[in-house]
């Protein structure tokens, strides 16, 4: 009886151990399958209102990630409106849940069920959508009034930026820039330019040819801009005929206009594809074509090219049109005299990687990074052999890069 209740025993203490082992190999291979969302903390969860049914007490939230959580409310849940761009919760006002309204940002505070799906919340900080719309216009607003263009000279003594920009008539035009006293940001090499990927920069890397946009206060007769915020960056301008299209890599191939070597155009989610419409082909040929300005004898595009900038774009992710959407005084689809380039191609029709084809003549800007080989196109432009050239003269290609937006 002894040696049975032995042999028992450590049967009994095998089959524990197998289960006790399965069980962590299942827990283990859960924590591995549940991909860690950083909008959703043991006691928060922050993302936009997707749907508020009040009379259940159910708030749905939807991370930037995707991850969707339900925050229950009740009786003893505290409201709280936050302004848009502020951090300091000690600035927030009273709100009710009549007041939430779906595309809210919303940051519900509570204990966090095990599964991430649900939390019973406690406190409830929103930003109201309406009012992330109004700060982000006048962001871009004031962007636009700014001082945007090319740097033609930088004087260390006095922190000032000389800017230089001009019309699709060639009118030019400069500003001096007072930097001392601005927060300074830089575009990093070889990505799309956005507002929030800049990276903090000193004045004494602001070179001669940098792309450059600045907000602040301008001077009675218009001469001088005395900076708050300084976006910069050392663009380039690249174009040749398309050899070959790979769709599956995002990535086409050129031969270079200046340097008569192969180059890799690699394309982002972000990148910008515009067609010249056929009757505007028309009027660049006038503009562009032997005799006129950017014809023959006139710089070619690619080399040491700058693209000019567009100043700030809409607020808010993804967005890449610039304050001139409207056109400039020559007024939508013409080419005013006081009108840009970067004016015009707003109003031009965007088309896919799909719809590029070999041979076609293109033109596009880019940050280079450290492969020369290789650009990532910011915005790209086909249809017009004639604008290659009109563009490569004036320098003429805009920036594309999102303005300061604000997150909720």
């Amino acid at each position: 009886m002894i040696t049975f209740k032995t042999h028992r025993d450590k049967t009994v203490r095998t089959i524990s151990i197998l289960i006790s082992s399965l069980m962590l190999v299942c827990l283990a291979s859960a924590a591995l399958a549940q991909t860690p969302d950083p909008a959703i903390k043991s006691t928060q969860v922050v993302g936009k209102v997707t749907e508020i049914n009040a009379s259940a007490g159910q708030i749905t939230i939807k991370t930037a990630a995707g991850s969707v959580v339900v925050a229950s409310v009740n009786e003893k849940t505290t409201y709280q409106r936050i302004p848009p761009g502020e951090t300091d919760k000690t600035k927030a006002e009273q709100t009710s849940l009549p007041e939430i309204t779906v595309g809210d940002g919303l940051v519900a505070r509570g204990f966090v069920a095990t599964d991430q799906k649900s939390v019973p919340a406690q406190q409830i900080f929103v930003v109201s959508q309406s009012e992330i719309a109004k700060k982000n216009a006048a962001e871009k607003m004031a962007w636009s009034r700014g001082a945007k263009g090319i740097v033609k000279s930088v004087n260390p003594s006095t922190k000032e930026v000389t800017v230089g920009s001009s019309s699709m008539m060639g009118a030019a035009q400069t500003i001096t820039v007072t930097v001392e006293k601005a927060k300074i940001r830089q575009y990093p090499p070889d990505s799309i330019p956005k507002y929030e990927s800049a990276k903090p920069a000193e004045f004494e890397q602001i070179k001669v040819g940098d792309q450059f946009n600045a907000k602040g206060e301008k001077s009675t007769d218009g001469a001088h801009l005395a900076a708050q915020e300084v976006l910069f960056g050392t663009f380039k301008i690249a174009g040749g005929a398309v050899t070959a299209i790979d769709v599956a890599s995002n990535t086409v191939k050129i031969n270079d206009l200046t340097t008569k070597k192969p180059l890799t155009i690699v394309f982002k989610p972000e990148t910008i594809i515009r067609r010249v419409p056929p009757q505007m082909a028309m009027m660049l040929g006038g503009a562009g074509g032997p005799g006129g300005p950017g014809g023959p004898g006139a710089a070619a595009p690619g080399g040491g090219g700058q693209a000019r900038p567009q100043g700030a774009a809409p607020a808010g992710p993804g967005g890449q049109t610039g304050p001139g959407g409207q056109g400039g005084p020559g007024g939508p689809g013409r080419m005013g005299g006081g009108g840009t380039m970067a004016d015009m191609l707003e109003r031009w029709p965007t088309i896919s990687l799909n719809e590029l084809k070999v041979g076609d003549m293109i033109l596009m800007s880019s940050l280079p990074g450290a492969d020369p080989t290789q650009l990532t196109a910011i915005q790209l432009v086909t249809g017009a052999e004639p604008l290659l050239a009109l563009a490569a003269a004036r320098h003429a290609v805009p920036l594309v890069a999102q303005s300061p937006s604000v997150q909720s």
